[in-house]
């Protein structure tokens, strides 16, 4: 197999959402597109972007950009190999201690960081396995033409995204978000990653900062914004618009359903509205004459884009593992409702086990194989058998 890649192509985009073990799937689609081309090609997608756990698995493809394989053989390592304590405390240790912390900050009304898990095993994995160094080589190299990395900030209500690229690139601000040129590194990703009272918020230079999924109304907009000129998005939830399940209701719901609930508000909602507007966008472009396009001062251009989603619920998928966990948080989530239907959603974003993260890597495999031919149509390669 030959690939080629044209002149003057459009930079591709890649966006890696948020949604925490559901990251998995991402995994899946990357090893796929690995396999579509040769070995030791260089990273396909100029500009990565990444929020949450899409966040860190964005930083592993820019610090290996130059070899694109190389760059998913190691996520893939990672993933197929997790553990929950490699991602949050799951001892009774460990628990017990952080429950102990939380309640005596709550009843002397200490303003310290509150958070019901523990996620400094996720600190030190990132720290051990990720030489941030490799983000500017990439750049000096040109096989990388911008990384972004986008948080919450408590105290200014803003999403930043924080990006390191070429020096061409301009710092942007637009109505609650705002991009700024920084070197990224650890405390960055575990800003991005941290989910609401479930993680500490993470502070940078005078703010704290939490998961950037939250109020990110317009998750497109960064990769755009670092020259991207395609979009590429992987999702973690299924995009199909089946109705839902009519039941009886039997009680009030549990905390894990409700809770599931706010989840998929914070990480899916957002970007199906923001997709749905660049189609409108599009659509409004096309019927603009070329001459009164080329002519405005606005730089209007269509942004084509595509979407890879998992073909089944990753929730029922959750469920089938469930019993994988450590014995603590088993017993921890069956209190709250996480280990039971209703809970399933909750547990999906928090079940960091192998095999889980195995059943959805191969699921983001499997979807992706069966669009080969669009994909790399898509990202620019003539693939010549």
């Amino acid at each position: 197999m030959r690939l080629r890649h044209l002149p003057l192509l459009p930079k591709v985009g890649l966006i890696l959402t948020g949604g925490g073990a559901r990251a998995a799937y991402q995994v899946g689609v990357l090893r796929a597109v690995s396999a579509m081309l040769p070995k030791g090609v260089r990273n396909p997608f100029p500009v990565i972007c990444g929020t949450s756990a899409g966040a860190i698995n964005a930083t592993s493809l820019a610090v290996s950009a130059r070899n694109f394989h190389e760059g998913v053989r190691q996520l893939v390592e990672v993933w197929e190999n997790f553990h929950v304590n490699q991602v949050y405390r799951s001892d009774p240790i460990g628990m017990l201690y952080n429950s102990v912390r939380v309640l005596a900050s709550l009843l002397l009304n200490r303003h310290s960081a509150i958070s019901l898990l523990d996620d400094s095993p996720l600190t030190k994995l990132l720290g051990h396995r990720l030489p941030f160094r490799g983000i500017q080589k990439s750049i000096k190299s040109g096989a990388l033409h911008a990384l972004g990395i986008t948080a919450w900030g408590y105290t200014s209500g803003q999403s930043v995204t924080f990006y390191q690229g070429a020096e061409n690139i301009t710092p942007w601000g637009r109505k609650r978000r705002i991009g700024i040129s920084t070197n990224i590194g650890v405390e960055h990703l575990a800003a991005s990653s941290a989910i609401p009272f479930l993680f500490p918020a993470m502070k940078i230079n005078r703010e704290y900062f939490g998961d950037g999924s939250m109020r990110q109304l317009a998750p497109i907009s960064p990769a755009l914004h670092l020259g991207a000129e395609r979009i590429l998005v992987i999702g973690v939830h299924d995009t199909k618009n089946a109705q839902p399940d009519r039941v009886k209701i039997v009680g009030y719901p549990p905390m894990a359903q409700i809770a599931g609930h706010v989840m998929n508000s914070i990480f899916l909602d957002s970007l199906d509205v923001d997709l749905e507007r660049l189609q409108r966008i599009n659509e409004i472009i096309q019927l603009i004459p070329r001459g009164t396009l080329e002519n405005s001062s606005m730089q209007l251009r269509p942004i084509k884009s595509m979407v890879i989603s998992p073909s089944e619920e990753i929730n029922k998928i959750a469920e089938q593992y469930a019993h994988t966990l450590p014995l603590t948080m088993r017993l921890a989530y069956r209190a709250i409702g996480a280990m039971g239907r209703d809970g399933s959603t909750l547990l999906s974003y928090l079940l960091f086990e192998k095999p889980f993260c195995q059943a959805l890597i191969k699921l983001g495999h499997q979807d992706t194989m069966s669009h080969k031919s669009e994909i790399l149509q898509f990202i620019g390669a003539n693939v010549e058998d």
